[in-house]
This record gives structure tokens, C-alpha cells and sequence, in this order.
């Protein structure tokens, strides 16, 4: 057992060893500038994959469970005459916010 996860330990070493790369920054040893640059070039495929990927998934995610709910809610009201709406509504308001979310959400970051 003992051997074993030495082993394994050797050799994600021996992987990360190999497979890191050192970073430096540039000539003047400036920290700050090369976090920045890295940055700046990052922030717009940033962007893209977020308002691409995970404003969608979320999206969907909220749909559903805002028309799961507001079924469920309406057999409940089928059932005892009154009709509940503060989860359909506040899923509803969230699935509003983040579906007009990319249009404000980067001028409040600041990108």
C-alpha cells in the first residue's frame, strides 16, 4: 500500500517536473505589468466563453426550473384552490436578470 502511493506520488512529481513551464516577467522583473498583459489579452476570450457557455447553461437551468415550478405550483392550486406565487416569481425574475446580465455585467466589472 505504502509503495504504492509513493509511486504514484513520484510520478505526478516527475509529471508536474515535466510539464510546468516557468513564467517570468519581462526584462525589468516588472510583476505587475506582465499580470496585467496576460490579463488584457485573456479578458475578451473571457468574456466570450462566458456570455457563450455560462450565461446559457444558467439560463436553461433557471427555465426549467421556473417552469417546473410554476407547473407544480398550478397542480397545487388545482388541488387546494390557491395559487402560490413567490417561487415562479422570484425564478422568474432571476431568469430576467441573467438573461439581460451580458448586456451590463462587463461595464460594472469595468472590461
Amino acid at each position: 500500500m505504502n509503495k504504492k502511493i509513493l509511486c504514484i506520488l513520484c510520478v505526478s512529481l516527475l509529471l508536474s517536473v515535466m510539464l510546468c513551464a516557468t513564467a517570468y516577467a519581462s526584462g525589468s522583473g516588472d510583476v505587475a505589468g506582465a499580470i496585467e498583459g496576460t490579463w488584457t489579452s485573456a479578458s475578451q476570450q473571457i468574456k466570450t466563453v462566458v456570455n457563450k457557455v455560462v450565461f446559457p447553461a444558467i439560463d436553461l437551468i433557471l427555465a426549467v426550473f421556473f417552469f417546473a415550478k410554476l407547473g407544480t405550483a398550478y397542480f397545487d392550486y388545482r388541488k387546494h384552490g390557491q395559487f402560490e406565487w413567490a417561487s415562479p416569481a422570484i425564478l422568474f425574475a432571476c431568469l430576467v436578470f441573467t438573461l439581460t446580465a451580458p448586456l451590463y455585467i462587463w461595464t460594472i466589472l469595468g472590461m
